[in-house]
């Protein structure tokens, strides 16, 4: 279909889409010009249809036309939400004219909905808003009580606005760590304040101590973290899946950004995170997994001894991968578990299979080649690659914040090969160096090669 605003908004609608569409199109409620019906037929099944009139202008007034209508159908979608936010909808049109037992009828019925779900995400607390006001407008506007709603309607504003300000500045953090930006998040401060008093709500508590975690010294931030997962193993279901995706990718963030510090302890508990976000059905967006998220799930494993539960999980979730992405990023992660069970010839033959078009990827594959030439003494092999590699992360752009990593991981392995391993303090000096390191993801390997 041609790339026009009108083409690129009917490409976006699925086979049912189209159909409701139709049906909208065609009812004269919504549309009485019958050249957007003949438009519409020919958009959307052009080999069956013959083109309407192309006069220039009257296209383009007609694909104008069509498209706002599709508009339409969007927002009458869009606006046809859960049955609470269309009781509370319908429950302002009986208080505007004038039916107070349809509207009281209605009202309590969007309350009943909205208390007995279970969800207690930043949107409960909007509709209990929403709720509270419509009640107050209708109570002033009857001036039949001298007792209004003011206190409860304050106290889910609170409710509602602190658990957005703080997913908010929860983003913001976690943005700020990868991206060189700054945010300003105004009332953050009292907001924080407010949240502590009111943490043992689901969601704000969990994104008070996310907050915590993002931006406290390690001692204390490990404290929020532990309070965070068990607030999360306790109100998983408190949340919709997006937003219980939202949570997820933080904590595991966090849990990564503490494992390329080499922080201890963290491997098990990043793990777990990442197995509870499987279980929950939370890692697939469009039937797919990201290739990031599946090769660092694998990573973690491996490096937590679970190289079997490893391979099982690339064999599972290998078809969910981009088309494009599959075959690179399977071989790479089952070099990875052949290389933790020292079969190296079989990492090899899978790191020839492996794409290096991703930069990381590439980086992370010539890595496990390091390795093996080291652990193989294949060490002629291993200069010639170390100088090879030494080019690429001068040449290469796209490895951002990862070069000092990578640098560090070819220092060290030129010190490696170096050392005389009979010189009992040139290796505890080295091995003390390598420890004090703050950016090496491989400290464990120099540390255990130095052993």
């Amino acid at each position: 279909m041609e790339k026009t605003l009108l083409g690129e908004a009917f490409a976006s609608l699925s086979a049912a889409e189209l159909r409701e569409f139709g049906k909208f199109v065609h009812s004269p409620f919504f549309n009485t010009r019958a050249s957007l019906i003949d438009w519409y037929d020919y958009l959307s099944a052009p080999e069956g249809h013959e083109a309407p009139e192309t006069d220039g202008v009257k296209a383009r007034l007609a694909h104008s036309a069509l498209l706002a209508l599709l508009e339409k159908y969007f927002i009458y979608k869009e606006k046809s939400g859960s049955d609470t936010s269309n009781k509370i909808l319908l429950a302002g049109v009986y208080r505007k004219r004038n039916l107070p037992r349809h509207f009281q009828i209605t009202l309590r019925e969007a309350r009943q909905g909205r208390t007995q779900h279970n969800w207690r995400h930043a949107g409960y607390y909007q509709n209990l808003l929403d709720i509270e006001w419509e009640q107050y407008q209708f109570d002033t506007a009857q001036k039949r009580t001298d007792s209004l709603n003011l206190q409860a309607t304050s106290d889910y504003m609170d409710l509602a606005f602190l658990t957005q300000k703080l997913r908010l500045a929860c983003l913001a953090v976690s943005h700020q760590a990868v991206y060189k930006t700054q945010y300003d998040i105004g009332l953050l401060e009292a907001t924080l304040i407010r949240a502590e008093s009111l943490a043992s709500e689901p969601a704000i508590g969990l994104y008070f101590h996310c907050y915590r975690f993002l931006t406290l010294p390690s001692e204390p931030a490990e404290q929020h973290f532990l309070q965070f997962r068990q607030m999360m193993a306790q109100h998983a279901s408190s949340f919709p899946k997006e937003e219980l995706r939202t949570l997820f990718l933080l904590a595991i963030n966090f849990g990564i950004k503490k494992l390329n510090e080499s922080s201890p302890g963290w491997l098990r508990a990043t793990l777990d995170l990442y197995r509870s976000a499987i279980q929950l059905d939370l890692l697939l967006e469009n039937g797919q997994i990201s290739r990031f998220a599946f090769t660092n799930i694998v990573a973690i494993a491996v490096r937590a001894g679970e190289a079997d539960w490893a391979e099982s999980f690339i064999h599972e979730y290998r078809s969910f991968l981009e088309r494009t992405w599959r075959d690179a990023t399977a071989s790479l992660n089952l070099a990875r578990v052949a290389y933790a069970r020292k079969d190296y010839t079989t990492a090899l033959a899978h790191l020839q299979r492996s794409d290096y078009k991703d930069s990381i990827n590439n980086m992370v594959a010539r890595i496990y080649q390091l390795k093996i030439y080291y652990e193989t003494d294949e060490f002629d092999l291993l200069s010639s690659h170390l100088a090879n590699l030494k080019n690429y992360i001068r040449r290469n752009t796209g490895i951002g914040y990862h070069r000092t990593n990578y640098t560090h991981i070819v220092q060290y392995t030129e010190q490696l090969m170096a050392l005389r391993f009979n010189d009992a303090k040139a290796v505890d000096a080295l091995k003390e160096k390598i420890r004090a390191e703050k950016i090496l993801t491989e400290k464990e390997w120099f540390l255990d090669m130095l052993g």
